[in-house]
């Protein structure tokens, strides 16, 4: 169907009312940067204006040009340099302290992590001999230096620094002196020393409970816990050398430690193998306390494959290493202390606990379990 005049006339007064306006029927205007959208929002190009006044219904301006892009020229145009992104700059620490500091924190994490692990006692068999080869060196002042007259039985466990439950029998002894015909109510030096060691052996297994504040199995606490051991072992060497009194006992009734200073020795002494016992007993494991080895001559003797010679049962092999080293540590222990004395023996003792302390630096950690 053609289109009437009627039709035609109203498109035509349309196009001339467009024209008069000065505005084109599509938009040619440039649009709106959106890098710097700020002048585009100050400024805003005339044909925008228009089209918001012509919707606000108000008198479009009269200064408008014929030309759609008269306007465009008041309107300042970004550079192309400007347009560019600013260049990435690696920035650095400003001077070489701040590098150092990078540098100590990071290594501070990093020993923090190393003795914060918890090791792997079934791998830590080179320590817990060495607390074995110990416990035989520490029997050695003792043994020599104090006798009892009381009977054969403790004659052998008379005043071991490390075994408090024969202390415990010693004094159980004096006690009874006190119900025989004789009523014998003297404090003796052996009764004494019983009681001044299972006493420091009581206060040194307390220390090690500290090592449950920190981890009993971490590397930190095993290795300071050690290194207190071969503390108080000097301090005991320190006091036998200031008392002055003889290493080896002459007779049986007549212990060669009597003054305050070989008390303190004693005292020492007690207190590192309780602390050895409770740090060897944290570890569970085949060496158990590494002080009373009671316990494991019973256990060897029940041990299922003990004689399964052709292979190496690790149950069975760690128990006679126990005992051995602790039957090495008592043999070398008296072959120095014939030659230098309790002190100078006490000293070696104390060189011994703190090569023990750094190897503990040197267990591998425990591994974790993937789950």
């Amino acid at each position: 169907m053609a289109p009437s005049k009627k039709t035609w006339g109203w498109l035509h007064r349309r196009t001339e009312s467009f024209k008069a306006q000065s505005q084109s029927l599509i938009s040619t205007s440039r649009p709106v940067s959106y890098l710097h959208p700020a002048a585009a929002t100050a400024g805003g190009s005339p044909v925008q204006q228009s089209h918001e006044q012509d919707g606000r219904g108000s008198t479009v301006p009269t200064n408008s040009s014929s030309h759609p892009h008269a306007n465009m020229s008041s309107v300042p145009q970004p550079k192309e340099k400007d347009n560019l992104p600013p260049p990435v700059v690696q920035t650095g620490p400003r001077d070489s302290s701040d590098a150092e500091n990078g540098t100590y924190s990071l290594k501070m994490n990093n020993l923090k992590e190393l003795l914060m692990r918890e090791i792997d006692g079934s791998r830590a068999s080179a320590p817990l001999t060495a607390y074995c080869f110990m416990t035989g060196f520490m029997y050695v002042p003792t043994l020599s230096a104090l006798r009892s007259h009381l009977s054969p039985y403790v004659l052998l466990h008379f005043v071991r620094s490390d075994v408090p439950d024969d202390c415990a029998d010693q004094l159980a002894l004096a006690l009874a002196r006190l119900f025989n015909g004789a009523h014998d109510y003297s404090f003796h030096i052996a009764d004494r020393q019983a009681l001044c060691s299972v006493l420091s052996f009581i206060f040194g297994a307390f220390i090690g409970r500290l090592g449950d504040k920190i981890g009993c199995k971490t590397r930190l606490w095993m290795t300071l816990g050690t290194f207190i051991q071969a503390l108080f072992t000097m301090a005991a060497a320190i006091a036998i050398w200031k008392s002055g009194q003889p290493s080896v006992s002459d007779s049986r009734d007549d212990p060669a430690w009597g003054n305050v200073a070989s008390f303190v020795c004693v005292g020492f002494m007690s207190a590192s193998m309780g602390l050895q016992g409770i740090m060897g007993k944290r570890l569970n494991t085949q060496f158990t306390t590494t002080v009373v080895l009671t316990t494991t001559w019973c256990e060897l003797m029940t041990e299922p494959q003990l004689f399964h010679f052709r292979r190496l049962v690790r149950s069975r092999d760690h128990k006679v290493m126990a005992i051995l080293f602790l039957f090495i540590g008592g043999f070398t222990g008296r072959a120095i202390l014939d030659k230098i004395g309790s002190a100078g023996t006490l000293g070696v003792g104390a060189g011994v606990r703190f090569l023990i302390t750094l190897s503990w630096l040197f267990v591998p950690v425990k591994k974790t379990s993937k789950n």
